[in-house]
């Protein structure tokens, strides 16, 4: 059983590590593709855990994911606007917003995914 100061110590390790690592993810994504790490991580939701093969509801999405409504609502945007995913109201539920990537999202997505996996192959960098 561990004691409460090894319980935090292991939270604020697990912590730095986190940050460490995401702090280098989102870097390496902007620099090489242009992207924010929130960014990446829709367009990751979009593809691989969707129920659906074309369109997510913006509800289901954000389910999904670790941003609130409005950060996701303007994460959305910025990927709309750089074309690489669409929005479209929903015909029965017109308060309903579906999202669908595009093919520029997915070869984006495609490029992306090797420099995510660069970046966690080469463990949480020590001056990061």
């Amino acid at each position: 059983m561990s004691t409460e100061a090894e319980l935090i110590d292991e939270w604020r390790s697990l912590a730095q590590r986190y940050h460490k690592l995401a702090c280098a993810l989102d870097r390496a994504l902007d620099e090489t593709h242009g992207v924010s790490m929130n960014e990446f991580e829709t367009l990751d939701r979009l593809l691989t855990q969707s129920t659906q093969p074309c369109d997510t509801r913006m509800q289901d999405l954000a389910g999904q994911m670790y941003l609130s409504q409005s950060a996701l609502s303007r994460t959305v945007a910025r990927l709309e606007k750089a074309g690489f995913v669409e929005r479209t109201l929903c015909e029965a539920d017109r308060r309903g917003v579906f999202v669908r990537v595009t093919d520029a999202g997915r070869e984006l997505y495609r490029a992306a995914s090797q420099t995510r996996l660069a970046i966690l192959g080469s463990g949480v960098p020590e001056n990061a």
